[in-house]
């Protein structure tokens, strides 16, 4: 089928002057290439180029909010680690002045304590020397009372008395 199709041509070009003969057929193959052309852009390539586009466009956009989503997400952690450290930062103060509040306090009642074991201890002192000196006038009497019924039972009534 090729070998008659090849003959038919080679026919077809010795009559007509050769292979490449200008008559009516090349504008018409031009036409038709043009046609073809415009049928294939119109049909194929616009939608095919607008799908391209639109993915481009999409992947573009796309890319563009992921970027500012990672710039915001870096901001916000950025944000977040500052608070952080400073409520570590505020946390660690609270504690320092509980701590130094504990103490004081501590301090305070343990002088409190000092203060009142002292003033206990004054009293009782002062009571002990209290007793001490009315157990001495007791005894002061006593030996005096003691001593005169002595001396009037060695000497007599009498001689005490004048």
């Amino acid at each position: 089928m090729i070998q008659w199709t090849i003959l038919l041509a080679a026919e077809t070009a010795a009559k007509e002057g050769g292979l490449f003969d200008f008559d009516a057929t090349l504008p018409i193959m031009a036409l038709q290439f043009i046609i073809l052309a415009v049928v294939l852009n119109a049909i194929f390539y616009k939608p095919l180029g607008k799908a391209i586009d639109d993915r481009n466009e999409y992947v573009r956009t796309s890319e563009l909010s992921a970027k500012e989503r990672l710039s915001k997400a870096e901001t916000l952690a950025r944000q977040y680690e500052q608070e952080l450290a400073q409520s570590r930062k505020k946390a660690q103060e609270i504690i320092a002045q509980a701590q130094a509040e504990a103490q004081k306090t501590a301090a305070d009642q343990i002088a409190e304590a000092q203060r009142e074991s002292q003033a206990q201890r004054e009293q009782a002192q002062r009571e002990i020397e209290q007793q001490k000196q009315e157990a001495m006038s007791s005894l002061e009497q006593q030996v005096d009372a003691l001593s005169r019924q002595i001396l009037e039972k060695l000497v007599g009534t009498n001689l005490v008395n004048s």
